[in-house]
Protein backbone atom coordinates (compact mmCIF):
# COMPACT_ATOMS: atom_id res chain seq x y z
CA UNK A 1 0.00 0.00 0.00
CA UNK A 2 1.04 3.35 -1.10
CA UNK A 3 2.48 5.13 2.32
CA UNK A 4 1.16 8.48 3.11
CA UNK A 5 1.82 11.72 4.88
CA UNK A 6 -0.80 10.49 8.07
CA UNK A 7 1.70 7.25 8.17
CA UNK A 8 5.12 9.48 8.27
CA UNK A 9 3.01 11.80 10.95
CA UNK A 10 1.99 9.14 13.20
CA UNK A 11 5.44 7.37 13.13
CA UNK A 12 7.38 10.45 13.95
CA UNK A 13 4.63 11.50 16.70
CA UNK A 14 3.58 15.04 14.77
CA UNK A 15 1.27 16.34 13.05
CA UNK A 16 0.82 16.12 9.06
CA UNK A 17 1.10 19.88 9.07
CA UNK A 18 4.32 19.48 10.57
CA UNK A 19 4.96 17.04 8.28
CA UNK A 20 4.29 19.02 5.08
CA UNK A 21 6.23 21.91 6.91
CA UNK A 22 9.28 19.87 6.93
CA UNK A 23 8.66 18.38 3.45
CA UNK A 24 8.29 22.17 2.26
CA UNK A 25 10.56 23.92 4.27
CA UNK A 26 8.21 26.30 5.31
CA UNK A 27 7.68 27.30 8.65
CA UNK A 28 9.27 26.86 11.84
CA UNK A 29 10.17 22.98 12.92
CA UNK A 30 12.54 22.68 15.66
CA UNK A 31 15.81 20.98 14.39
CA UNK A 32 15.33 17.76 16.14
CA UNK A 33 11.92 17.30 15.06
CA UNK A 34 13.14 18.19 11.60
CA UNK A 35 15.56 14.91 11.68
CA UNK A 36 12.73 12.67 13.42
CA UNK A 37 10.56 13.05 9.87
CA UNK A 38 13.59 12.78 7.53
CA UNK A 39 14.53 9.59 9.02
CA UNK A 40 10.40 8.63 9.35
CA UNK A 41 10.45 9.05 5.68
CA UNK A 42 13.39 7.83 4.45
CA UNK A 43 12.60 4.23 6.52
CA UNK A 44 9.20 4.40 5.38
CA UNK A 45 10.18 5.20 1.63
CA UNK A 46 7.41 7.74 1.88
CA UNK A 47 7.46 10.43 -1.78
CA UNK A 48 5.41 12.82 -1.62
CA UNK A 49 2.67 12.97 -5.05
CA UNK A 50 3.45 16.38 -7.03
CA UNK A 51 0.07 17.37 -6.16
CA UNK A 52 0.17 17.46 -2.79
CA UNK A 53 3.84 19.49 -2.97
CA UNK A 54 1.99 21.83 -5.33
CA UNK A 55 -1.52 22.42 -3.01
CA UNK A 56 1.03 22.54 0.31
CA UNK A 57 3.07 25.32 -1.80
CA UNK A 58 -0.55 27.07 -2.16
CA UNK A 59 -0.68 25.72 -5.83
CA UNK A 60 -3.29 23.00 -7.29
CA UNK A 61 -1.57 23.39 -11.09
CA UNK A 62 -5.44 24.12 -12.18
CA UNK A 63 -7.23 26.37 -14.25
CA UNK A 64 -10.86 27.27 -14.29
CA UNK A 65 -12.76 28.56 -17.16
CA UNK A 66 -15.69 30.01 -16.69
CA UNK A 67 -18.24 30.00 -19.81
CA UNK A 68 -21.91 30.79 -20.66
CA UNK A 69 -22.71 27.29 -22.36
CA UNK A 70 -20.83 25.06 -24.19
CA UNK A 71 -23.89 24.59 -26.38
CA UNK A 72 -23.16 27.35 -28.39
CA UNK A 73 -20.15 26.21 -31.27
CA UNK A 74 -18.27 29.37 -30.99
CA UNK A 75 -17.64 28.75 -27.04
CA UNK A 76 -16.41 25.05 -27.29
CA UNK A 77 -13.91 25.91 -30.22
CA UNK A 78 -12.15 28.59 -27.83
CA UNK A 79 -12.54 26.18 -24.57
CA UNK A 80 -10.62 23.24 -26.63
CA UNK A 81 -7.89 25.99 -27.81
CA UNK A 82 -7.20 26.57 -24.21
CA UNK A 83 -7.81 23.03 -22.89
CA UNK A 84 -4.89 21.82 -25.54
CA UNK A 85 -2.28 24.91 -23.74
CA UNK A 86 -3.16 23.66 -20.19
CA UNK A 87 -2.65 20.19 -20.82
CA UNK A 88 0.65 20.83 -22.93
CA UNK A 89 1.70 22.65 -19.69
CA UNK A 90 0.84 20.19 -17.27
CA UNK A 91 -2.51 21.84 -15.52
CA UNK A 92 -5.46 20.77 -15.33
CA UNK A 93 -8.74 22.40 -16.21
CA UNK A 94 -11.90 22.97 -14.13
CA UNK A 95 -15.20 23.81 -16.22
CA UNK A 96 -17.71 26.32 -14.78
CA UNK A 97 -20.86 27.08 -17.05
CA UNK A 98 -24.33 29.35 -16.43
CA UNK A 99 -26.28 27.04 -17.60
CA UNK A 100 -28.59 27.07 -13.97
CA UNK A 101 -27.82 30.99 -13.32
CA UNK A 102 -27.78 31.81 -10.14
CA UNK A 103 -27.31 28.01 -9.11
CA UNK A 104 -24.54 27.57 -10.84
CA UNK A 105 -22.78 30.83 -9.97
CA UNK A 106 -23.23 30.24 -6.32
CA UNK A 107 -21.25 26.77 -6.95
CA UNK A 108 -18.56 28.71 -8.79
CA UNK A 109 -18.05 31.76 -5.74
CA UNK A 110 -17.53 28.61 -3.46
CA UNK A 111 -14.76 27.38 -5.61
CA UNK A 112 -13.32 30.69 -5.95
CA UNK A 113 -13.20 30.84 -2.26
CA UNK A 114 -11.56 27.42 -1.83
CA UNK A 115 -9.14 28.46 -4.04
CA UNK A 116 -10.04 25.43 -6.70
CA UNK A 117 -8.09 27.17 -9.02
CA UNK A 118 -4.51 28.76 -9.29
CA UNK A 119 -5.82 31.21 -12.57
CA UNK A 120 -9.60 31.90 -13.93
CA UNK A 121 -10.30 32.20 -17.97
CA UNK A 122 -13.46 33.95 -18.77
CA UNK A 123 -15.09 33.17 -22.17
CA UNK A 124 -17.26 35.92 -22.85
CA UNK A 125 -18.47 39.10 -21.23
CA UNK A 126 -16.74 40.79 -18.70
CA UNK A 127 -19.78 41.21 -16.54
CA UNK A 128 -20.37 37.67 -16.38
CA UNK A 129 -18.22 38.03 -12.87
CA UNK A 130 -20.70 40.38 -11.76
CA UNK A 131 -22.57 38.08 -9.68
CA UNK A 132 -19.69 36.64 -8.28
CA UNK A 133 -17.42 39.98 -8.09
CA UNK A 134 -17.07 39.64 -4.10
CA UNK A 135 -15.48 36.50 -4.14
CA UNK A 136 -12.77 37.38 -6.56
CA UNK A 137 -9.36 37.48 -4.68
CA UNK A 138 -6.98 40.55 -5.48
CA UNK A 139 -4.05 37.85 -6.02
CA UNK A 140 -6.14 35.61 -9.16
CA UNK A 141 -5.00 36.11 -11.97
CA UNK A 142 -8.31 36.69 -14.38
CA UNK A 143 -7.99 36.59 -18.48
CA UNK A 144 -10.78 37.46 -20.55
CA UNK A 145 -11.62 35.83 -24.39
CA UNK A 146 -13.10 37.75 -26.96
CA UNK A 147 -15.68 40.29 -24.85
CA UNK A 148 -14.90 43.40 -22.43
CA UNK A 149 -16.37 47.00 -22.09
CA UNK A 150 -14.85 50.05 -22.59
CA UNK A 151 -13.07 50.03 -19.34
CA UNK A 152 -12.08 46.72 -18.77
CA UNK A 153 -10.92 45.53 -15.62
CA UNK A 154 -8.95 42.49 -16.76
CA UNK A 155 -6.72 41.67 -19.78
CA UNK A 156 -8.39 39.97 -22.57
CA UNK A 157 -7.97 38.36 -26.76
CA UNK A 158 -10.27 39.20 -28.90
CA UNK A 159 -10.42 39.09 -32.94
CA UNK A 160 -9.96 42.38 -34.77
CA UNK A 161 -13.61 43.05 -34.66
CA UNK A 162 -13.70 46.15 -36.13
CA UNK A 163 -11.79 44.85 -39.10
CA UNK A 164 -14.31 41.94 -39.64
CA UNK A 165 -16.90 44.20 -40.00
CA UNK A 166 -14.93 46.32 -42.68
CA UNK A 167 -13.98 43.22 -44.48
CA UNK A 168 -17.49 42.25 -44.80
CA UNK A 169 -18.68 45.74 -45.86
CA UNK A 170 -15.53 45.95 -48.92
CA UNK A 171 -17.00 42.49 -50.11
CA UNK A 172 -20.66 43.67 -50.44
CA UNK A 173 -19.78 47.11 -52.27
CA UNK A 174 -17.73 44.98 -54.45
CA UNK A 175 -20.34 42.70 -55.46
CA UNK A 176 -22.53 46.25 -56.04
CA UNK A 177 -24.58 45.79 -52.90
CA UNK A 178 -25.61 49.08 -51.30
CA UNK A 179 -28.92 47.93 -49.15
CA UNK A 180 -27.99 45.58 -47.10
CA UNK A 181 -29.78 44.40 -43.65
CA UNK A 182 -27.24 44.48 -40.43
CA UNK A 183 -28.13 41.89 -37.74
CA UNK A 184 -26.24 42.41 -34.63
CA UNK A 185 -26.18 41.04 -31.38
CA UNK A 186 -26.73 42.57 -28.66
CA UNK A 187 -25.44 46.31 -28.37
CA UNK A 188 -23.87 45.36 -24.48
CA UNK A 189 -21.02 43.37 -26.06
CA UNK A 190 -17.97 45.60 -27.22
CA UNK A 191 -17.40 43.64 -30.09
CA UNK A 192 -20.91 44.03 -31.66
CA UNK A 193 -20.32 47.97 -31.47
CA UNK A 194 -16.87 47.14 -32.97
CA UNK A 195 -18.36 45.02 -35.83
CA UNK A 196 -21.22 47.53 -36.44
CA UNK A 197 -18.65 50.61 -36.56
CA UNK A 198 -16.46 48.65 -39.01
CA UNK A 199 -19.30 47.86 -41.14
CA UNK A 200 -21.02 51.27 -41.22
CA UNK A 201 -17.59 53.21 -41.47
CA UNK A 202 -16.60 51.60 -44.90
CA UNK A 203 -20.15 52.42 -46.37
CA UNK A 204 -19.74 55.60 -45.16
CA UNK A 205 -16.16 56.24 -46.38
CA UNK A 206 -17.69 54.95 -50.02
CA UNK A 207 -20.75 57.40 -49.94
CA UNK A 208 -23.35 54.85 -49.47
CA UNK A 209 -25.93 56.04 -46.84
CA UNK A 210 -27.64 53.16 -44.57
CA UNK A 211 -31.18 53.46 -43.20
CA UNK A 212 -30.88 52.97 -39.33
CA UNK A 213 -34.10 51.01 -39.72
CA UNK A 214 -32.02 48.16 -41.60
CA UNK A 215 -29.73 47.72 -38.28
CA UNK A 216 -31.64 45.31 -36.39
CA UNK A 217 -31.05 43.78 -32.76
CA UNK A 218 -30.22 40.14 -32.20
CA UNK A 219 -29.26 37.61 -30.02
CA UNK A 220 -27.08 35.57 -31.98
CA UNK A 221 -29.59 33.28 -32.49
CA UNK A 222 -30.85 31.69 -35.78
CA UNK A 223 -34.07 32.39 -34.71
CA UNK A 224 -33.41 36.36 -34.45
CA UNK A 225 -31.41 36.41 -37.44
CA UNK A 226 -34.57 34.60 -39.41
CA UNK A 227 -36.87 37.25 -37.41
CA UNK A 228 -35.07 39.78 -38.23
CA UNK A 229 -35.17 39.13 -42.35
CA UNK A 230 -38.99 38.37 -41.76
CA UNK A 231 -39.63 41.53 -40.27
CA UNK A 232 -38.35 43.98 -42.89
CA UNK A 233 -39.70 41.74 -45.80
CA UNK A 234 -43.16 42.13 -44.51
CA UNK A 235 -42.70 45.63 -44.29
CA UNK A 236 -42.20 45.75 -47.76
CA UNK A 237 -38.22 45.95 -47.91
CA UNK A 238 -35.79 43.96 -49.63
CA UNK A 239 -32.53 44.60 -49.03
CA UNK A 240 -29.98 43.29 -51.36
CA UNK A 241 -27.70 41.86 -48.64
CA UNK A 242 -27.39 40.66 -45.14
CA UNK A 243 -24.29 40.93 -42.58
CA UNK A 244 -25.13 38.76 -39.67
CA UNK A 245 -23.10 39.02 -36.63
CA UNK A 246 -22.64 35.53 -36.08
CA UNK A 247 -23.06 32.27 -38.37
CA UNK A 248 -25.99 31.70 -36.54
CA UNK A 249 -27.92 34.57 -37.09
CA UNK A 250 -26.93 34.09 -40.72
CA UNK A 251 -28.22 30.70 -40.81
CA UNK A 252 -31.53 32.03 -39.57
CA UNK A 253 -31.91 34.44 -42.20
CA UNK A 254 -31.09 32.24 -44.97
CA UNK A 255 -33.91 30.14 -44.17
CA UNK A 256 -36.06 32.84 -44.18
CA UNK A 257 -35.08 34.11 -47.52
CA UNK A 258 -35.62 30.63 -48.65
CA UNK A 259 -39.11 30.73 -47.42
CA UNK A 260 -39.70 34.19 -49.06
CA UNK A 261 -38.76 32.69 -52.71
CA UNK A 262 -35.56 34.73 -52.77
CA UNK A 263 -32.24 33.77 -54.22
CA UNK A 264 -29.13 33.31 -52.44
CA UNK A 265 -26.53 35.17 -53.83
CA UNK A 266 -28.48 36.16 -56.65
CA UNK A 267 -31.07 38.22 -55.12
CA UNK A 268 -29.73 38.67 -51.72
CA UNK A 269 -26.05 38.19 -50.60
CA UNK A 270 -25.52 37.04 -46.96
CA UNK A 271 -22.41 37.30 -44.85
CA UNK A 272 -22.01 35.84 -41.47
CA UNK A 273 -19.14 35.73 -38.82
CA UNK A 274 -17.10 33.55 -36.76
CA UNK A 275 -16.52 30.70 -39.25
CA UNK A 276 -17.52 27.88 -37.42
CA UNK A 277 -18.00 24.48 -38.47
CA UNK A 278 -21.55 25.47 -39.71
CA UNK A 279 -20.66 27.65 -42.24
CA UNK A 280 -19.69 25.14 -44.77
CA UNK A 281 -22.27 23.48 -44.55
CA UNK A 282 -25.39 26.13 -45.10
CA UNK A 283 -27.32 26.16 -48.26
CA UNK A 284 -25.43 27.91 -49.81
CA UNK A 285 -22.40 27.67 -48.27
CA UNK A 286 -21.52 30.51 -46.16
CA UNK A 287 -19.35 33.63 -46.52
CA UNK A 288 -18.21 34.98 -43.68
CA UNK A 289 -15.61 36.46 -41.26
CA UNK A 290 -13.21 33.76 -39.74
CA UNK A 291 -12.10 34.47 -35.82
CA UNK A 292 -9.18 32.15 -35.10
CA UNK A 293 -11.15 30.78 -32.13
CA UNK A 294 -8.83 28.27 -31.27
CA UNK A 295 -5.89 30.37 -31.19
CA UNK A 296 -7.84 32.57 -29.08
CA UNK A 297 -8.03 30.18 -26.46
CA UNK A 298 -4.79 29.13 -26.69
CA UNK A 299 -3.22 32.65 -26.34
CA UNK A 300 -5.56 33.68 -23.46
CA UNK A 301 -4.46 30.41 -22.02
CA UNK A 302 -1.08 30.59 -22.29
CA UNK A 303 -1.54 34.38 -20.98
CA UNK A 304 -3.08 33.22 -18.15
CA UNK A 305 -0.31 30.45 -17.45
CA UNK A 306 2.33 33.29 -17.92
CA UNK A 307 0.97 35.24 -14.97
CA UNK A 308 -0.14 32.26 -12.99
CA UNK A 309 3.51 31.55 -13.02
CA UNK A 310 4.73 34.74 -11.62
CA UNK A 311 4.87 36.83 -14.86
CA UNK A 312 4.03 40.36 -15.29
CA UNK A 313 0.50 41.23 -16.10
CA UNK A 314 -0.51 41.62 -19.56
CA UNK A 315 -1.19 45.40 -20.76
CA UNK A 316 -4.13 45.95 -22.87
CA UNK A 317 -5.96 43.38 -25.13
CA UNK A 318 -4.28 41.09 -27.52
CA UNK A 319 -5.87 41.70 -30.84
CA UNK A 320 -5.84 38.55 -33.54
CA UNK A 321 -6.33 39.24 -36.86
CA UNK A 322 -9.92 38.27 -38.30
CA UNK A 323 -10.11 37.35 -41.98
CA UNK A 324 -13.00 37.12 -44.58
CA UNK A 325 -13.72 33.32 -45.98
CA UNK A 326 -15.90 33.47 -49.26
CA UNK A 327 -18.08 30.78 -50.01
CA UNK A 328 -21.31 30.52 -52.12
CA UNK A 329 -23.75 32.60 -50.45
CA UNK A 330 -21.54 36.02 -50.88
CA UNK A 331 -18.85 35.08 -53.72
CA UNK A 332 -16.06 36.87 -55.19
CA UNK A 333 -17.22 39.18 -57.57
CA UNK A 334 -16.56 38.13 -61.31
CA UNK A 335 -13.74 40.28 -63.24
CA UNK A 336 -14.70 43.49 -65.18
CA UNK A 337 -14.26 43.01 -68.65
CA UNK A 338 -12.05 45.78 -70.66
Amino acid sequence: MRVTIADVARAAGVSKSTVSRVLNAKGEVDAGTAERVRAVIARLGYVPSSRAVELARGRGRTVGVLASSLSWPWTAEVVQGALDTVEAAGYGLLLFTRNHGRRSMARFAGQISAAAFDGLLVVGPQDALDPVAAALRPDLPVMLVDDRTDRPRFPSVTAANTLGGELAARHLLALGRRTPLVVTGPSRFGSVRERLAGFLGVLDAHGVEHDPRRTVEGDFTERSGEEAVAKLLADGTVPDAVFAHNDLCAAGALRALRAAGLRVPGDVAVVGFDDIPLAAYTDPPLTTVRQPLRAMGEAAAALLLARVDGGPPSTGPVVLPAELVVRGSAPAPLPRTP
